[in-house]
C-alpha cells in the first residue's frame, strides 16, 4: 500500500504542475514553455527522489516518468497547417517480469507506457487536442548503457476541439510509431529526444474521415526509480 500511496502522491504532483504550467503559457503567455516545462521535471523529479531517500529500495512495476514537450505539424485540405506544441506525461512500467515468465528476457530497456498529453493548437486556429496513447517502447542497448536508443509504437484516443474538413467527429483514434534516444547525464536523470509520426482518424464512426497525419519533435526530461 505503501508504494501505492507513494506513486499515486508523485503522480498528482506530475499532473498539478503541468497544469500550472499549461495555464500561465496558455493565458498569461509570459515566459517560454519550453524552459518551464524542463524545469518543472526537474523540480518534480528532485521531489521524487527525495521522497525515495526516506524509504527502503524495493523493486517497483513503476520504473520511469517522462515530461516531453515539443512541435507538431500537418498539413489540413486546401492546403492549411495543422500545428501543434503538446505537453506530455509518459508513465513507464517494466514489461521485464512479464517476459521472464515466457523465458524472454532482454538486457534492454522495455516498457509499457502510459502516455496523457494535452496540446495547444495554434493552426488553422486556437484549439486544444487531448488524450490518452498506449504505446510499447523498446531500446537496443544494455538498460545501464548511457547512452539508450529505442523505438516505440502504439495507439490511443482523443478529444479535439478543433473542426476539420477532414474529420466529422471531434473524438477520434491515433497511432503512432516514433524512434529517439536517452542520454543519463546524471545516474537516474535523462535528456531524452524523440521523432514521431502519427495518424489520427475516427476508425470509420462517422464520415468524412480523411485522417490527419503529423510529424512530432519532441524533447524533455526522464527520471528513472
Amino acid at each position: 500500500m505503501d508504494i501505492v500511496y507513494h506513486v499515486l502522491s508523485n503522480t498528482a504532483k506530475i499532473f498539478l504542475a503541468l497544469f500550472l504550467f499549461f495555464y500561465i503559457i496558455c493565458v498569461m503567455k509570459k515566459i517560454s514553455f519550453v524552459v518551464i516545462f524542463l524545469i518543472s521535471g526537474l523540480l518534480v523529479s528532485e521531489t521524487i527522489r527525495a521522497e525515495e531517500t526516506t524509504e527502503a529500495k524495493k523493486p517497483k512495476s513503476l520504473e520511469a516518468v517522462e515530461f516531453f514537450t515539443g512541435f507538431g505539424w500537418g498539413k489540413l485540405k486546401h492546403q492549411k497547417n495543422y500545428n501543434l506544441t503538446p505537453f506530455v506525461v509518459d508513465l513507464d512500467f517494466n514489461l521485464k517480469p512479464l517476459t521472464k515468465k515466457l523465458n524472454f528476457n532482454p538486457r534492454s530497456l522495455l516498457q509499457f507506457q502510459l502516455e496523457p498529453y494535452i496540446s495547444y493548437i495554434s493552426s488553422p486556429k486556437n484549439n486544444v487536442e487531448t488524450g490518452t496513447s498506449f504505446l510499447l517502447k523498446a531500446g537496443f542497448l544494455p538498460q545501464t548503457s548511457k547512452f539508450q536508443p529505442f523505438v516505440l509504437g502504439g495507439v490511443g484516443m482523443c478529444y479535439m476541439t478543433q473542426h476539420t474538413i477532414e474529420q466529422s467527429t471531434q473524438f477520434n483514434f491515433i497511432e503512432q510509431l516514433g524512434f529517439g534516444m536517452h542520454y543519463f547525464f546524471k545516474p537516474n536523470i535523462a535528456f531524452t529526444v524523440e521523432g514521431r509520426y502519427r495518424h489520427l482518424s475516427n476508425a470509420g464512426i462517422d464520415h468524412p474521415n480523411t485522417g490527419i497525419n503529423t510529424q512530432f519533435v519532441l524533447t524533455g526530461i526522464s527520471y528513472q526509480f
